[in-house]
């Protein structure tokens, strides 16, 4: 059998590998123990000499020139968790080394959350709690767009963006969304409108927010689009603050209470002390929960165990990633 080596913090160990998934790996490769973390394999790299697959997640080292002039029989690394960009080098690419990467099992219960936000938003759920907790009126009519014929508007129809035009159609909705790099056949596919950038804030009812953090998207969404959202409407990020132009966005919902933010995330995290976003009744800010938690952690750990079946089977690898692929995700 290969022998394998888990290479990544205490705490990411325990989230994202279950006992079952421990022991499905350990039937498959020789596992060499302890398992070892940044720090540890930095102190002593040549801990790396005889490894030729690395398990790991939140916490894995950066497999510089440096570090893998000590693995030289490495052959694969299974990321349990999302983004590479901090693990790889371009020395790993050189060596022709495989990496494959849980992200979208990280993706599930992200769409998972924004459904559940679209949903209460079309209901005026925020809208309702806050006027109950401010009138205590039991019941008071507030005009809200309701599930039927209403429209959600995405932006980017990336891995969350396409789980979630998925999950939406199984209500009646109409959807449209905004992303450049996708077509109006693959749109279709899904079910999903594209319109421009603006259009996506003047027609929907709510709109959620699901574009990588990348340089030419940084700051991307302007006070203009907020300024342009219909009565009511409810803005949803589960991407990245740093997309989003904060302070734009807190003076227009200033002016706009009809208008709610749902943020899951912020710029930075947690927001500093004296943000307007902390201030004002019409945002709502969750710590960054939509991402996998408790649980839900273990599925990537089955994404680890499948995708190294398929390695050991002289398969190709479902969740891998390449050089070239590495841009565009988030």
């Amino acid at each position: 059998m290969k022998k394998g080596l888990f290479l990544l913090d205490q705490a990411a160990y325990d989230k994202l590998y279950g006992e079952e998934q421990r022991r499905q790996i350990r039937e498959l490769v020789t596992i060499a123990d302890p398992l070892q973390t940044q720090h540890s394999i930095q102190a002593n790299p040549d801990l790396l000499q005889e490894i030729e697959l690395v398990f790991s997640g939140w916490g894995c080292p950066h497999f510089s020139a440096e570090l893998l002039a000590h693995a030289p029989r490495l052959e694969a690394v299974f990321y349990g968790a999302g983004s590479i960009r901090h693990v790889v080098s371009e020395a790993f690419w050189e060596r022709g080394i495989q990496i494959s990467t849980a992200y979208q099992a990280n993706d599930i219960p992200v769409s998972e959350f924004a459904l559940a936000q679209i949903l209460l938003s079309l209901k005026g759920y925020w809208h309702y709690v806050h006027s109950f907790r401010q009138t205590r009126q039991w019941y008071e009519h507030l005009s809200a767009a309701g599930g039927y014929g209403s429209t959600v508007g995405l932006i980017s129809l990336g891995m969350v963006g396409r789980l979630l035009a998925n999950k939406l159609k199984d209500y009646n909705l109409r959807v449209i969304a905004y992303d450049p790099y996708v077509s109006a056949e693959t749109a279709a596919g899904l079910g999903v409108s594209l319109v421009s950038l603006e259009e996506v804030f003047q027609h929907a009812d709510v709109v959620s927010l699901h574009t990588p953090w990348l340089p030419e998207t940084e700051g991307m969404i302007r006070g203009a689009h907020f300024a342009a959202l219909k009565p009511g409407a409810t803005f949803i990020n589960t991407a990245r603050g740093a997309i989003v132009r904060e302070d734009e966005m807190a003076a227009v919902l200033q002016t706009r209470p009809d208008v709610y933010a749902l943020l899951d995330v912020t710029y930075p995290e947690p927001p500093q002390p004296d943000s307007p976003l902390l201030k004002l009744p019409n945002v709502i800010i969750t710590p960054h929960i939509a991402g996998p938690n408790s649980n839900e952690c273990k599925r990537n750990g089955r994404y680890v165990v499948d995708e190294l079946q398929r390695y050991l089977n002289g398969e190709p690898l479902r969740f891998g990633v390449t050089r070239q692929q590495i841009k565009i995700m988030a």
